[in-house]
């Protein structure tokens, strides 16, 4: 099942274009914390965005480069703001399509439908873990902190992956090590601590001090 982020502070609005997209087999979340929208858009992890420009706080703009700076996940601009200077703006900030209100509901879903068709059947999904403000991308191996992309190489990467997705809970050396290889290739135990101290360093540098834990004589933890 696809799922739709919207981004709409008008009540009526989302209702209504919630239970359209429903109706279509879409599963669907309505923005509640507009001070907080890409922690909302990282947890729920949605296939597809529709976002007014319009919003409480920060306006839609905002939060398309936001979101453009963890995921490539298509957006469409659903707005009263329909003079070609917002729609030049909101090409620019990365948006995939722009409707423009009031708009008859049929035509929205037939733009949501073709623009997942395009993404998704010719692309892969994408997912992002969060942890204390990080962002890993595993579509692209990319981690961005405060807005920062910070590099990681092939080993730093899924060392990372297996202790975001098993965050909150200890992974032993063992495992990271048999997650980081994955081949019958032997390698000793100091090679790991050299990837680990490595990431670490990258991640103190970046500002995430501390955000790999040691538990001596059991493993790693991000908690």
């Amino acid at each position: 099942m696809y799922k739709i982020y919207l981004v709409e502070d008008d009540g009526g609005i989302s209702s209504e274009i919630k239970r359209q997209a429903q109706t279509w087999g879409y599963q669907v979340k309505v923005a509640e914390d507009f001070k907080n929208i890409t922690a909302e858009f990282t947890a729920f992890e949605p296939h597809i965005v529709l976002m007014d420009i319009s919003l409480p706080f920060y306006n839609g703009y905002y939060w398309c480069q936001e979101i453009r700076k963890l995921s490539k996940t298509p957006i469409i601009f659903v707005s009263s703001a329909s003079d070609n200077m917002n729609i030049v703006m909101a090409m620019n900030m990365g948006r995939d399509d722009f409707i423009a209100k009031p708009f008859d509901m049929s035509v929205l879903m037939a733009k949501v439908a073709a623009l997942l068709r395009r993404t998704y059947d010719f692309g892969s999904d994408m997912m992002i873990i969060e942890h204390k403000g990080a962002f890993l991308n595993v579509s692209d191996n990319t981690l961005t902190y405060n807005g920062e992309k910070i590099p990681l190489s092939k080993n730093e990467y899924r060392i990372l992956l297996t202790l975001m997705e098993n965050k909150c809970h200890v992974v032993s050396r063992e495992r990271l090590m048999q997650r980081l290889w994955e081949t019958d290739q032997f390698v000793d135990e100091n090679t790991l601590t050299v990837n680990i101290n490595r990431l670490r360093k990258k991640l103190d540098s970046a500002g995430l001090t501390g955000f790999i834990q040691t538990k001596f004589g059991v493993g790693y933890i991000v908690e």
